[in-house]
């Protein structure tokens, strides 16, 4: 049985944090796929009602399956996931900063949260911080 035991410590707090946020993403994905698509900057379009099940299945899927099976296990390899998909996140916007001509400030502001997200779990489940 699953039991959710709260942070005890700085590291696990930043680990929890990291889950949290992406909670929020996922549930955002989830329950108002528009509001995400405006966050994020993109668009549907019209007549094609499967785009809007991306928000809904493959972005809210991942986050809300991730962070919720790291809040619930509490164990240091399903943190390492969670940080390393928020590090493969980043990694692939900044691939996009440099392929894809996307020097913008919103992809820099979201490529520094990314990798705060990564960090995060990653120096809980490393040991960096206790």
């Amino acid at each position: 049985m699953f039991s959710i035991i709260p942070p005890q410590s700085p590291g696990e707090w930043l680990a929890w944090a990291s889950a949290l946020v992406t909670l929020g993403f996922g549930l955002i994905c989830l329950l108002t796929p528009g509001l995400a698509f405006r966050i994020m900057r993109l668009r549907t379009a019209e007549g094609i009602p499967q785009a809007v099940s991306e928000s809904r299945a493959t972005m809210a899927g991942f986050y809300l399956g991730v962070s919720i099976f790291a809040i619930l296990v509490n164990q240091p390899f399903v943190w390492m996931t969670l940080g390393a998909g928020w590090a493969f996140t980043a990694f692939g916007r900044l691939v996009s900063i440099l392929v894809d001509r996307g020097n913008t400030s919103f992809n820099w502001i979201s490529i520094v949260i990314e990798a705060a997200l990564a960090a995060a779990p990653l120096l809980f489940a490393l040991g960096v911080v206790a």
